[in-house]
């Protein structure tokens, strides 16, 4: 990864800031997108701190003209783009009969047509310059249905498909989309919101065949892999990382 200029989006904690610290770790020039300026500037003093070299932009993907002249400065500035990692997202939850238009399309905005704005917007330059890789965060929910969720995961679920369709039209020009599905992760996040919940954790954890939530920088190694040569013919796959869980036939007991 070293001398690579990867941008991330939905950089300033959780998956995102794993990726970032693993990526800078390893030499490469990491480009942290979020929306929150604030935290992060902190996250990105914390990489710098370990020596790593990033630069950061705040910028809400969901502004499709913001995320586009983003993505354009990182590659003006450095001469080139050779990752994007489409993390950023929207995580809403409800019955769809109570859904509002606007929750719909707002989560689509940030987990779908964000995704298309940076594929696009990245592909304009690594087509020409005969190189690249993206990788797209989609979700268990993408593969399999669960009940209030359905927002989400129709827009993780189209994420996926859109990713096989640019792999295609990209795989001629030596780039490379692929998707990665997790499961539970423990960002900071979940982990406040299951300490107050410690039977809600218990039944997401049983309910897992690996019995526990990943940990964020499971998700950055594997992240890691799909943008490195080590996966140079990988492509157009939607890589599960999840304890098992979407390969589980789920028998209550």
């Amino acid at each position: 990864m070293r001398g690579k200029v990867i941008i991330i989006t939905g950089a300033s904690d959780g998956i995102g800031l794993a990726t970032a610290k693993r990526l800078a770790a390893d030499g490469a020039i990491v480009a942290m997108f979020a929306r929150r300026a604030d935290v992060l500037e902190r996250a990105a003093a914390e990489i710098r701190a370990a020596g790593g070299q990033v630069e950061t932009a705040s910028v809400d993907v969901a502004d499709s003209a913001a995320f586009d002249a983003a993505i354009q400065a990182v590659a003006k500035k450095h001469g080139r783009l050779d990752g994007l990692v489409n993390n950023a997202a929207k995580v809403t939850m409800g019955e769809i009969v109570s859904a509002s238009d606007e929750d719909w399309r707002a989560t689509f905005a940030a987990g779908a047509d964000a995704v298309f704005t940076g594929t696009r917007a990245a592909l304009r330059i690594m087509i020409p310059q005969k190189s690249g890789a993206i990788v797209n965060i989609s979700s268990t929910n993408g593969r399999r249905a669960m009940g209030y969720m359905g927002a989400y995961s129709a827009s993780k679920a189209a994420l996926i498909q859109f990713s096989k369709v640019a792999a295609m039209e990209a795989a001629p020009h030596n780039v490379r989309v692929n998707a990665i599905a997790p499961g539970m992760v423990m960002t900071p996040g979940n982990a406040a919101f299951y300490k107050t919940q410690p039977d809600a954790l218990n039944a997401v954890e049983n309910a897992i065949p690996a019995r526990r939530g990943a940990k964020p920088e499971e998700l950055a190694g594997a992240i890691r892999f799909l943008l490195s040569d080590d996966s140079s013919y990988v492509n157009g796959v939607c890589l599960d990382v999840d304890g098992g869980k979407a390969a589980q036939l789920y028998m209550p007991g």
